[in-house]
């Protein structure tokens, strides 16, 4: 099987809690010594990026507004000597209660408060709230290093580190369960979460089945693309497709397997918590997406199911909306819910150092936000994605690959 130097792929989705708990450490880390992707913080946010050029435009706008006021009546050289230098207030165009020369002496000085106005408010309610979230979300990724320093560096992939459920085999999947090849969902609440997994799987096959249905919408430079294709009864689906420089199985780890870990090193999401383990295929994660847009769309929070599975040439992640007792909705987050989607990682029969990686995303983001401004920032979010993923695998290879190195000794 290409990627086999990693070891066989064999075990149960609980056993990763126990892997990840073997690893826990109560050692503090200075600062220096924080993980990449946590050390490298922007000196200014994109939303305060986004509030100081608003402020700017504004500053130069309302300048010239009061430069062609005052350029009205005379040159603007002789109305500053006349209203500073011979400044009385019987005449000062500057004292507003004398605006009455002109309609347009109303609108300025209305126009000039509205938007000091405006400054302010977006300032107060989304510069400084988004920033206390950033804040609050890197303080616990900060909090999660220090708890497993070990498991956060980049290091030699061992034969016990991958971790997957049965391979799914053709026939029916209650078949599978009765074969007692891991735990089972007894609960009627479980007994639902399988199915909405199943069903989620079902979607996702379907459009991978699709590939020459999918419409092109943009690429990036890295060779990223991204595809929308209508789904019946769940609308406008987006389909990201990527070459990765690296095998298979170190994707699947890093994606599908560890999604609690993924806030480490993928800054589009600032929290994600798995909720429970259903079965060894389905799981339940409560997932914290970061604003976008430059801060103009606010974080989300979701409740998904994922079913995982593997098969001869791919590894599957899919899942949608769920509820879940340990997260209901009217947090401090706006709640979206997520349709059918997923992660897709496909094997190369030809090179097993590559792989094809496929997300495949159907979301409402809820709240009152222009279609067109979602399905650009969703868009964006997914070429975002991409170049963490890339990182995050350029940190990891030297050392898979000296470790290949070793094992072939």
């Amino acid at each position: 099987m290409p990627g086999a130097e990693y070891g066989e792929l064999g075990g149960s989705l609980p056993a990763i809690a126990s892997l990840n708990a073997s690893y826990s450490t109560t050692l503090s880390l200075p600062s220096p010594y924080l993980p990449p992707p946590l050390a490298r913080r922007k000196r200014i946010s994109d939303v305060r990026r986004t509030f100081c050029l608003f402020v700017t435009f504004d500053l130069l706008f309302i300048s010239l507004l009061w430069i062609i006021e005052l350029n009205i009546s005379s040159s603007i050289w002789d109305s500053l000597e006349k209203e500073v230098v011979r400044y009385h207030f019987k005449s000062s165009f500057f004292d507003i209660f004398l605006l009455s020369q002109n309609a347009f002496g109303y609108v300025l000085p209305i126009t000039s408060f509205v938007v000091a106005w405006l400054e302010t408010w977006f300032l107060d309610f989304k510069v400084l709230t988004q920033e206390a979230d950033d804040e609050r979300a890197y303080l616990a990724a900060v909090n999660a290093a220090c708890e497993r320093a070990p498991s956060t560096y980049p290091r030699a992939v061992s034969d016990g580190q991958f971790y997957s459920p049965p391979e799914s085999v053709a026939g029916s999947e209650e078949d599978l369960d009765e074969e007692g090849l891991g735990r089972r969902a007894v609960t009627a609440q479980e007994k639902e979460l399988v199915r909405q997994g199943r069903e989620a799987m079902t979607v996702v096959e379907q459009i991978l089945a699709q590939e020459e249905n999918w419409k092109f919408e943009k690429n990036n430079d890295a060779g990223d693309s991204v595809y929308t294709l209508e789904i019946p009864f769940h609308g406008k689906t987006f389909i990201l497709k990527a070459l990765v420089q690296c095998p298979a199985e170190l994707v699947y780890q890093e994606v599908i397997l560890q999604p609690e870990k993924m806030v480490l090193w993928n800054r589009t999401v600032s929290a994600c918590q798995i909720l429970q383990r259903v079965d060894d295929n389905t799981l339940v994660t409560y997932d914290v997406s970061a604003g976008a847009a430059g801060g103009v769309v606010s974080p989300r929070d979701f409740v998904n199911v994922r079913r995982v599975e593997r098969k001869r040439d791919r590894y599957l992640s899919a899942g949608m909306a769920a509820h879940h007792d340990a997260q209901a909705p009217g947090g401090r987050y706006v709640r979206g819910e997520n349709g059918p989607g997923g992660f897709v990682v496909l094997k190369s029969s030809g090179n097993p150092s590559v792989c094809t990686f496929i997300w495949i995303l159907n979301t409402d983001l809820k709240g009152r936000l222009p279609r067109y401004l979602i399905h650009q920032s969703l868009a964006a979010t997914m070429f975002e994605f991409m170049s963490h993923l890339r990182q995050r695998v350029a940190e990891l290879r030297p050392v898979a690959l000296a470790h290949r190195q070793r094992h072939a000794r």
